[in-house]
């Protein structure tokens, strides 16, 4: 087959398939299980050594849902296959690029004592410093699209009156479809001085995707059909790329980019690494990967499919068709396909509807049944044949892709409608070395008297030679926003064999720009310190103690999450 029928046949897929996806997390982070390119286009490319590429495509479909919010007060001839959604989930989970900050502290921190006193926000700051206040002290803290979500958060005014009353007024206000009974449950929370996050669908989401399908066809190398795609594409949309060859995969026609990571905010690398990753593919013209994995493959294996989850029939002789349904749904119940397995062999009355029934099979079963267990119309044999074609298979023949190829490469961008004027092509490298996921900065706490952890000065070093950053508190010092470092620490072009090709190398102006910072950093001086009779001036209390109790109190509660490990996924 010619590579432009291919690509006919790829985009036909597409066309067919494609309606945008309301969004879901790019080469990364939701939590830490799910960094943040859940929002990303996902391919998992296989280059089977004999002509043949076979593509796993997770398209996302975007249709009409049920309104609903949720409210939490806050701390993915060609051969045509189907694959899973699970799939893509736990292959992103086991490959996500991870952020690590390892902190040891250098002598001795002030303590505080914190047994009274209001609840600290989750992240150590006052949640509204900065915030334009809406009506009726409602403060917007943030608000944004993670998955099929919208969500906000908001803070109240402590003085408000009736707080359950304002947010739900507000959030109403806002299309966000908030009962009744949220009124006196959330009151509590707010007054308590905690936040609220709220999330509802976004528009036209639907309440998930369609199924992934897989081909397999004639081509040299793979290739992704983009330049279609500009017609419906959201700014800066995630394209998330596996490879699985022989060797290290390379954007074939595309820039390689190696990102500056003193521009990672290391404190949270999920709250920024999109906006890095962006900004580095802008810099390369809106065309240029990031490698974020580069490995043999049995070191993330298994990945998509355990033995233990087969389906095996013999297990299940001897049940009832009720207590065999019981068994297999409750195993398989937020499996891919579990749904057309029962649709297409289980007769439901007319009262009960699919969703009805899979939402509390255990309700439903013993109306069907008779007094034997046994289910008029139902034949258990056609029913474990669809689990097994339809739920564990793609599970198992997607494995088994990682199973035949010993090299992975993960590769990860993000594009926007006027820069999708390329399809990226991919390739190997025998001669590049592998490239973990794993990423390790060092930081020490300087602290002394009068400091707490959450305030006292800090030094990190960066890994691989990316330089020595100085800050304090629980602020990153670099951001996006009116600093002079570039996000690509070099933009490189790859080929079949040899080293890169530097196209722009910035790694000393960032590393000069760096010291410089580091050489001009001084720390805020401690609160009172230097003053006559021990920091009080005469006449009275000073607001040093007081800023030095603030300090001390949001200190603490930037001490409680120190430990926490940041991931980026």
């Amino acid at each position: 087959m010619t590579r432009s029928l291919l690509a006919s046949l790829f985009l036909a897929s597409l066309s067919a398939f494609v309606a945008r996806p309301a969004s879901a997390c790019g080469g990364f982070f939701c939590n830490s299980a799910q960094p943040v390119n859940q929002n990303a286009e996902r391919i998992i490319f296989s280059h089977n050594g004999d002509g043949t590429v076979t593509a796993v495509i997770q398209i996302l479909y975007s249709g009409p849902a049920e309104s609903f919010a949720w409210v939490l007060p806050v701390p993915g001839t060609p051969e045509i296959g189907i694959s899973s959604n699970l799939a893509f989930q736990r292959l992103q989970s086991q490959t996500n690029p991870q952020y690590q900050l390892v902190t040891t502290v250098e002598g001795t921190c002030d303590e505080l004592d914190f047994s009274s006193g209001p609840f600290p926000s989750a992240d150590g700051v006052d949640a509204s410093a900065g915030v334009d206040t809406g009506p009726g002290g409602v403060s917007v803290v943030d608000s944004g699209t993670v998955g099929p979500f919208d969500y906000v958060t908001i803070a109240l005014d402590p003085e408000t009156e009736n707080p359950g009353d304002v947010a739900v007024d507000f959030l109403r206000d806002n299309d966000y479809d908030v009962d009744e009974l949220g009124r006196d449950r959330l009151g509590p929370y707010l007054a308590g001085g905690m936040n609220l996050i709220a999330f509802r669908l976004t528009k036209n989401a639907s309440t998930g995707s369609i199924r992934p399908i897989v081909m397999t066809y004639t081509s040299a190398r793979p290739m992704i059909p983009i330049r279609p795609t500009a017609v419906a594409a959201d700014d800066d949309m995630g394209v998330m790329v596996w490879v699985l060859g022989e060797h290290r995969a390379i954007p074939a026609n595309y820039r390689h980019l190696v990102l500056n990571e003193a521009l990672i905010n290391w404190f949270s690398p999920g709250s920024n690494y999109d906006a890095v990753v962006s900004a580095a593919a802008d810099e390369a013209g809106g065309q240029g990967f990031v490698t974020e994995l580069a490995g043999p493959t049995s070191d993330i294996m298994p990945t998509v499919y355990n033995e233990f989850e087969a389906l095996d029939p013999t297990s299940l002789d001897g049940l009832s068709e009720v207590d065999l349904l019981q068994q297999v749904l409750g195993r398989y119940s937020s499996y891919d396909g579990i749904r057309d397995a029962v649709a297409n062999t289980l007769v439901l009355p007319a009262h009960i509807t699919l969703d009805m029934f899979l939402g509390c099979p255990f309700c439903y079963l013993p109306e069907l049944a008779d007094e034997a267990g046994d289910i008029p119309d139902f034949e258990s044999a056609s029913f474990l044949a669809a689990v097994e074609s339809q739920v564990v298979a793609p599970l198992r023949l997607t494995q088994m892709l990682l199973d035949r190829r010993p090299y992975i490469t993960r590769l990860y961008t993000t594009m926007s409608a006027a820069e999708m004027t390329m399809d990226p092509e991919f390739d190997f490298n025998p001669d590049l070395p592998a490239f973990s996921n794993s990423h390790i900065a060092e930081r020490i706490i300087h602290c002394s008297s009068g400091r707490t952890r959450g305030d006292a000065p800090w030094t990190t070093t960066l890994p691989d030679g990316g330089g020595v950053v100085r800050g304090e508190g629980n602020t990153w010092p670099y951001s996006l926003t009116g600093d002079l470092l570039p996000a690509a620490r070099r933009i490189e072009q790859l080929s079949t064999s040899g080293a890169p090709q530097i196209i722009e190398d910035r790694d000393t102006a960032i590393q000069t720009q760096v010291r410089r910072d580091s050489s001009d950093f001084v720390p805020t001086p401690v609160p009172g310190a230097g003053l006559a009779g021990g920091g009080c001036t005469v006449g009275g209390p000073t607001h040093g103690v007081g800023a030095l109790l603030i300090m001390a109190f949001f200190g603490w509660m930037i001490r409680r999450r120190r430990s926490v490990r940041p991931i980026v996924q």
